[in-house]
């Protein structure tokens, strides 16, 4: 799903585009799913878009 919400946004400039996952993430993604996400990025973040790993390091 974070993919999807990188793809929705990849129009935008990288650091524009990470900085609005991060906000969807943080109004949208309950902390639960945001741990997940955290845990998944840790192990390596394979498949992740890179958009969604730099909208991590924001949120973090």
């Amino acid at each position: 799903m974070a993919n999807d919400i990188a793809a929705h946004h990849g129009h935008l400039p990288g650091d524009v585009a990470a900085e609005e996952i991060a906000g969807h993430l943080g109004r949208f993604w309950d902390p639960r799913m945001r741990t997940r996400l955290y845990e998944f990025v840790d192990a390596g973040a394979d498949g992740l878009d890179p958009l969604v790993v730099a909208a991590v390091k924001l949120m973090r």
